[in-house]
């Protein structure tokens, strides 16, 4: 499922227009991004939990050359679904 089949499904859902339902998802992307960045974790009951995860510097190979080289360390994004959204796959 892409973003815009997301928002076909939300608008059905709530017997809205796909606007509405456009804007109720990005709301609800934009919030959980930001309480990521503001409080490194955001969990949603019955879903999961979104939280910020450090990944540090290693040593990696071009794929093309197949020489070693430096990966950065960086910042990313982990998701841990929760049990009743694991029940319900």
């Amino acid at each position: 499922m892409n973003k815009g089949q997301l928002i076909e499904t939300v608008a059905a859902e709530l017997g809205a227009s796909k606007a509405a339902a456009s804007r109720a998802v990005d709301a609800v992307i934009n919030s959980i991004s930001q309480g990521v960045k503001v409080d490194e974790s955001v969990t949603i009951v019955g879903f999961g939990t979104f939280a910020k995860k450090q990944r540090s510097a290693r040593v990696g190979r071009n794929p093309a050359t197949g020489e070693p080289m430096q990966i950065q360390a960086t910042t990313t994004v982990a998701f841990k679904p929760s049990q009743a959204f694991k029940d319900n796959l």
